[in-house]
C-alpha cells in the first residue's frame, strides 16, 4: 500500500511540473508542495513512523 502511495507521488510530482503553456505562471508551486509530501512519505517511511508492509 505505502509502495503505491509513494508511486502515485512520484507521478503527481512530475505531473505538477509547469511544462505547458497555461501552467508557466504558476511558478513553482504545485511541484513544490507536492515534493514536500513526498519528503514528509519518505522521512516518516525511514524512521520508521509509517510502516512499510
Amino acid at each position: 500500500m505505502n509502495n503505491i502511495l509513494l508511486v502515485i507521488l512520484i507521478l503527481l510530482l512530475l505531473g505538477a511540473l509547469p511544462t505547458w503553456p497555461y501552467s508557466a505562471n504558476w511558478g513553482y508551486y504545485p511541484s513544490g508542495l507536492l515534493g514536500v509530501v513526498l519528503l514528509i512519505v519518505v522521512v516518516m517511511l525511514l524512521t520508521g513512523r509509517l510502516p512499510a508492509k
